[in-house]
């Protein structure tokens, strides 16, 4: 039986998106199977087993394999990609192994990994298999990626030293403060590992982009073109998206299943198109005073309001550790907030069915961290955003939907980066209830269009999934 093995970074916006593509694969190829490895999590950022579970009850296609854990060394750099790093680095013979494993009842055709995982290429070239990347941000930030070589090798000083505009092929300029936090220094571990990893990204059989030809052509077209390895081959690019999860699985990520039912009827209660939902994924926590600012810029906005709360992070977290404590919501907003706001806003705490959420009629804008997956999910849903970044690439996503893309807002923050309640007021009003806003929302709801046309029959995201399954052959 012919097999594709794909190995995903444990965190949990990857693992789905990679679930997703072994979903995608098997849709149009059937008689294909997927063996997904799992790595054991470095960090806390929520269990997985919930949703692993859920799928391996409804696609019996897809096999999970646990790799055995594995020792990290002690590191000082402040960054949970890091650890990432060092655990994708020691789990080569266990990838190995399992391949060899697999291999004994099935004839594995390719090795599709996470980006992350870029240093695992050398156990596919060892077993003469064709190893592909999945890259699980968009295609600017493919660009960025690929082209990153080329920027070190430009400059001495470290990012956070430089106050400059970037410039990369197909991509609105983006400000040097703007670049993921691990790349700010370069005398970081984790910026080692990142640049590393850039200068792998042009080596595998090809790359698989979470992304669609008409939402970002610019860096569509800069990369066909070459301009992205000016210095050697680009591998095959392919589009395939948007990948995104449905919501009944996207469930099993959480145990609050109880809320589900009371957002989404409070929704049912409210005018077309009135709510603004504010979302801000898994890792995405604000300090108490922060949450407050939240809450009297919506308070004083009058707009109608669905706010995902979860709780601050404890005094010395760092980003990927969970909070200690379970504070009530009174604790956290401003006293007598959620009673002078029940007519118009609903707050719920720690998760809601975002897909669902997005796709309900009462629901007209999006505040979001800019997470990939979040970002495609509005997109499909035709909801656009006011962008409002935490961590990762997500500041350099903002550049891209708000320059390139022009289907969300900029929430503008202070030197600290906190954001204060004028202005949440200000930039949700904007998005609820002006032409800017009208505008925008115009464009997503076109990008939505290109969405569905990119998966239809003969669609561009369909032509690349059939090109890559036939590069296997």
């Amino acid at each position: 039986m012919e097999a594709i093995v794909l190995y995903p970074t444990p965190a949990m916006g990857h693992l789905i998106s990679m679930v997703e593509l072994g979903k995608l694969i098997l849709t149009h190829h059937p008689s294909l199977t997927i063996h997904i490895l799992i790595a054991p999590a470095p960090y806390n950022a929520g269990s997985t087993a919930p949703y692993i579970a859920s799928v391996s009850s409804t696609t019996p296609s897809i096999t999970f394999h646990n790799l055995p854990s594995v020792t990290l060394p002690p590191t000082t750099s402040p960054h949970h990609e890091t650890l990432i790093f060092e655990l994708i680095h020691l789990n080569n013979p266990n990838v190995h192994q399992s391949l060899l494993s697999i291999s004994k009842t099935h004839n594995v055709k390719a090795l599709i990994m996470d980006f992350f995982c870029t240093h695992a290429l050398s156990v596919a070239s060892n077993l003469n298999l064709p190893g592909y990347f999945y890259f699980t941000s968009g295609a600017a930030f493919l660009n960025y990626f690929l082209y990153y070589p080329i920027i070190h090798k430009n400059t001495t000083k470290s990012f956070k030293d430089l106050n400059t505009l970037l410039f990369f092929p197909g991509v609105a300029p983006i400000p040097s403060s703007d670049m993921p936090k691990p790349f700010l220094d370069r005398n970081d571990k984790a910026y080692e590992f990142f640049l590393d990893c850039t200068i792998n990204m042009a080596k595998p059989a090809g790359i698989i982009v979470n992304t669609f030809e008409s939402l970002e052509p610019k860096a569509i077209q800069a990369v066909s073109e070459g301009l992205c390895v000016p210095d050697g081959p680009t591998p095959p690019i392919y589009r395939i998206g948007p990948l995104i999860a449905k919501n009944k699985e996207r469930s099993g990520t959480q145990n609050e299943g109880e809320a589900v039912p009371e957002c989404l009827s409070w929704l049912d209660s409210q005018p077309s198109q009135s709510v603004v939902f504010l979302c801000f994924g898994s890792l995405g926590l604000f300090s108490i005073e922060q949450l407050k600012e939240i809450a009297l810029g919506l308070e004083k906005s009058g707009q109608r309001f669905l706010w995902v709360v979860r709780n601050p992070p404890s005094e010395n977290h760092g980003l990927a550790v969970s909070a200690e404590t379970d504070p009530g919501l009174d604790s956290l907003l401003p006293e007598g907030f959620l009673d002078r706001t029940k007519e118009r806003g609903l707050v719920v705490k720690s998760w809601a069915p975002q897909v669902a959420v997005l796709n309900h009629d009462s629901v007209g804008g999006f505040v979001t961290h800019c997470g990939w997956n979040s970002v495609l999910e509005a997109v499909c849903a035709g909801v656009p955003m006011v962008a409002w970044p935490l961590y990762a690439e997500q500041r350099f996503n903002r550049v891209v939907l708000v320059e390139d893309m022009k289907i969300a807002l900029s929430m503008n923050e202070s030197e600290d980066r906190f954001v204060s309640a004028t202005e949440v007021e200000k930039r949700v009003r904007e998005l609820m209830d002006s032409e800017s806003g009208n505008w925008i929302r115009e464009r997503t709801l076109a990008m939505k269009d290109g969405a569905k046309a990119a998966l239809s029959e003969g669609g561009s995201s369909r032509v690349a999934l059939t090109k890559l399954v036939e590069s296997w052959k």
